[in-house]
């Protein structure tokens, strides 16, 4: 079959990212959808990063190189730079679930007559690249406003937005300004597809990760600006029962 449009938007931020950068790039030139163009948003890097992009070029990769001020300002420029219909953001170290994954998402695009949104599962990968398990939090078969009070329930890698309803990520918050964009972008969404289907496996650690508590911290004034701050306390007394469930569960498995 032949595609129009959409041409997909692969934003992928680094610095000093040598160690995983390779992985992202061959990735995303392994898809056998090539309506892409792949944006490696660099901060200034100071390793071998830039050296890896060279080795790894390709025509639909361009590489942007400029001191930012943080992970969400490259972000930012890299939607300025985007061409595509929708966009996909892609850390250093994520990469797609199979070569067919951006097919997959094209199809149901066309299918669904170019939808707001698509999403889908994640699995956790480590520092190789190898499986350690699915994400925590299972993307929902509805997607909804609603959804996102329960937290990050989509991964950000594994939401495909279109390019025309995306407002830029809001620098006031250096840890969990993606989870305030995904609401957002929900808010302008005219409809959401599900795909029950792994299309990301996803570093582990990232800045997410190491600065979990000032992400949570950020999470919770999010939540409380967009549902609410009684409803956002209630709803955090019980995800705090479910964590020391979860943490019960895990010492009595061990």
């Amino acid at each position: 079959m032949t595609y129009m449009d959409p041409l997909f938007s692969i934003i992928t931020v680094t610095y000093n990212a040598g160690n995983t950068i390779a992985r992202t790039i061959n990735s995303v030139a392994s898809q056998s959808c090539t309506l892409y163009e792949h944006l490696i948003m660099d901060g200034a890097s100071t390793d071998g990063t830039l050296r890896i992009t060279q080795e790894l070029e390709h025509d639909k990769l361009r590489v942007i190189s400029a001191p930012d001020h943080g992970i969400y300002d490259a972000m930012n420029k890299g939607i300025s730079e985007a061409r595509g219909d929708y966009l996909i953001f892609l850390n250093a170290g994520d990469k797609f679930h199979s070569t067919d994954t951006l097919q997959l998402i094209a199809d149901a695009i066309l299918k669904n007559d170019y939808p707001g949104i698509v999403y889908g599962q994640t699995d956790i990968v480590d520092d190789h690249g190898n499986y350690i398990g699915p994400r925590h939090l299972q993307a929902p078969e509805e997607l909804t406003l609603k959804s996102f009070r329960n937290g990050m329930v989509v991964c950000h890698q594994a939401f495909v937005v279109l390019r025309r309803i995306a407002d830029f990520y809001n620098l006031k918050y250096k840890y969990a300004a993606d989870y305030e964009w995904c609401i957002i972008c929900l808010q302008h969404s005219r409809s959401n597809v599900y795909l029950n289907v792994t299309i990301i496996d996803y570093l582990n650690e990232g800045e997410t990760t190491r600065h979990m508590r000032k992400s949570l911290t950020e999470r919770f004034l999010i939540m409380c600006t967009y549902f609410g701050v009684l409803p956002t306390i209630w709803r955090h007394i019980g995800f705090a029962f479910r964590y020391l469930a979860r943490r019960r569960s895990a010492s009595n498995i061990q």
